[in-house]
């Protein structure tokens, strides 16, 4: 959606619970991805998921994109990698595979990994053709594989979701001077 998520979003909840034939009440916890993706939105569904926890009592779990691909994984050498802005794209290796910490680059400057390396991730195949190594799909959707990662952090959710932003905003502040208030 280009516009109107913070006004879709409980609708589309309430859908959902509809679906499933339980309440909000019936929730023991909220599970909500935090990022990277579009700031407005990953602000929207923290707030969202942080609001909902405190008025139904219980925890909010927060869970990054690359916790969610990383769900399922084989423990052999992988290269998470999800899209950035501008032809960027970021990256964070498992088990001995690429950087240890989320890293932005471009495809043509992708690390240098071991051809026995598994790519995860959208345009993991093409990644991983560039690369000369494997690919695998994601184990599970990602709204399945935040829930199932959220659910193995339940005993210890004692801070709230934050967004988990790796670049700064593009929006900067107006450049034409404040209004004037009259007396």
């Amino acid at each position: 959606m280009k516009r109107g998520q913070a006004e879709r979003l409980f609708p589309m909840l309430e859908v959902i619970l509809a679906e499933a034939d339980i309440t909000w009440q019936a929730l023991d916890a909220i599970a909500v991805g935090v990022g990277p993706g579009n700031f407005t939105g990953i602000r929207i569904s923290v707030s969202a998921a942080r609001g909902l926890a405190m008025s139904l009592g219980i925890p909010a779990i927060g869970v990054t994109a690359f916790d969610a691909l990383a769900f399922g994984a084989a423990n052999n050498p992988t290269l998470l990698v999800l899209p950035g802005p501008r032809d960027q794209i970021y990256v964070k290796g498992l088990n001995g595979a690429g950087p240890s910490e989320v890293e932005t680059c471009t495809v043509d400057g992708l690390p240098d990994i071991s051809p026995s390396t598994v790519v995860i991730g959208p345009d993991a195949e093409l990644i991983a053709e560039k690369l000369g190594c494997t690919y695998a799909p994601p184990h599970s959707a990602t709204a399945d594989a935040i829930a199932l990662v959220a659910a193995t952090r339940l005993d210890n959710a004692a801070e709230p979701p934050k967004p988990f932003y790796i670049r700064a905003a593009d929006a900067a502040p107006a450049s034409d001077p404040p209004p004037v208030i009259l007396p």
